[in-house]
């Protein structure tokens, strides 16, 4: 369930801080979260891949960890990403 290259590079422009930036957990937890809601959206056809569900959860977790870490180092980043992806926390 990777996502397209193009649907994968929009999102990056959309959430660098830099020209050059792809890794930065904003970047990360970007691509995360538009994975994550596709995959959902294949589970709610498929309830029974079991497999799928399993790559999701690690999905969500990896996602929170970053989260996590963004929070711990810079308040501000963290405030920004969580309003700019509409995630609560």
């Amino acid at each position: 369930m990777a996502l397209p290259k193009e649907k994968k590079a929009q999102i990056i422009k959309g959430s660098r801080l830099h020209e050059a930036d792809t890794g930065s957990p904003e970047v990360q937890v970007a691509i995360l979260t538009e994975s994550i809601a596709k995959l959902s959206e294949h589970l709610k056809t498929h309830k029974k891949d079991n497999h799928s569900r399993r790559g999701l959860l690690q999905m969500v977790n990896k996602r929170r960890r970053l989260i996590a870490y963004l929070k711990r180092k810079d308040e501000e980043r963290y405030g920004h990403l969580i309003e700019k992806l509409e995630l609560s926390k």
